[in-house]
């Protein structure tokens, strides 16, 4: 186990023993699976889940499961939950599969064919009927084993933050963004973007101190929850670069332990939830684009098709050259471009 995680798992003993004990209190189910996610406390995504979708879970099972969502960092740093699943820390994670690029480039391009899918109901396709869920599978296998996917999906593309105006392409030229690592920051700094790393969490501040022009970051609405639309006034929506896949695992030990009926009442409930998440920011975000543009405060962009296009050859540049790095990563990039063909995306 990685030094890391060693200090990981001390920390993790006595916050895990407290979540549990919340958890029994909160919920009557016989058991309540502990998943950390990639949200912010905050998110509006972790609110709605938590409020309109934990309890479906429940009845559907008669009350034999539930789970509790725990934000990002809870319980273990956002990199580490697979290993956490492993030893027992987390029964699973609802988290960005991009966490996990620096093990394997075929986790960047599963978690995010940046600038590719135009939506993320396409996505959606991809993971539960076009080979996406199992492609993960075999990820995990390779470099986790003992972590069963459950699914996987996205919930909306990302809006894009800006302190500046960003009309086009040419504009990204200098400009200093918070991009996830990987094949989102390369594809940002083939298109003359100088890219920055950080957590979801650190975005606010970068951006008031001025340390980031600009943010790739988040859906519409967890950005407007979040306050980011008062330092950054030039949004642009729909975005322009990432539509984050994440994932849903639990331990395979886990897995097994459950009845047949709680396995298919969990693939069910987390399809169900994640179509109910997508509609639910699809017109919340169009909602809170319209009040703003209303009240005027705010420069909401929409980049023309044509800008779009352009990004997207870059992109596709980056694409193949991270799927040339491993046998995997090969793998992922043929599966996602034989969807994307077969839907007319290229």
């Amino acid at each position: 186990m990685k030094s890391s995680m060693i200090v990981s798992v001390a920390k993790a003993v006595t916050l895990v023993a407290g979540f549990t004990l919340a958890a029994n209190a909160a919920t009557a189910a016989d058991r309540t699976l502990k998943i950390q996610t990639s949200s912010n406390a905050s998110h509006a995504s972790l609110a709605y889940l938590n409020e309109e979708w934990v309890p479906k879970l429940e009845a559907m099972t008669g009350g034999s499961l539930s789970v509790e969502l725990l934000p990002v960092d809870a319980v273990v740093p956002r990199r580490e939950t697979a290993e956490a699943i492993g030893v027992g820390i987390l029964d699973g994670d609802l988290t960005s599969i991009n966490y996990f690029a620096g093990i394997d480039p075929a986790f960047a391009l599963m978690g995010d064919l940046i600038a590719g899918y135009d939506s993320a109901d396409q996505i959606q396709a991809f993971c539960a009927q076009g080979g996406g869920k199992e492609m993960l599978q075999k990820l995990y296998d390779a470099h986790f084993p003992g972590v069963h996917v459950v699914g996987c999906g996205a919930y909306a593309r990302e809006a894009f933050v800006s302190k500046v105006p960003v009309n086009g392409v040419a504009d990204l030229k200098g400009l200093k963004i918070r991009s996830p690592e990987g094949l989102a920051a390369d594809v940002f700094k083939r298109a003359g973007a100088a890219p920055v790393s950080m957590s979801g969490s650190e975005t606010y501040g970068a951006l008031e101190k001025g340390v980031i022009d600009a943010a790739d970051n988040s859906a519409y609405a967890n950005n407007d929850s979040n306050g980011m639309h008062k330092i950054a006034k030039f949004p642009i929506f729909p975005g322009i670069h990432s539509t984050p896949i994440l994932q849903f695992t639990v331990s395979e030990m886990v897995w097994e332990e459950l009845t047949d009926a709680e396995k298919a009442a969990l693939e069910t409930w987390y399809l169900a939830a994640y179509n109910g998440l997508r509609q639910y920011f699809d017109r919340l975000d169009r909602q809170l684009v319209a009040r703003d543009k209303a009240a005027g405060e705010l420069t909401v962009i929409d980049w023309p098709q044509a800008e779009r296009d352009k990004f997207r050859v870059i992109a596709q540049e980056a694409w193949s050259d991270f799927a040339a790095q491993t046998d995997l990563a090969q793998e992922v990039y043929d599966a996602h471009v034989k969807f994307m063909k077969d839907a007319g995306l290229l």
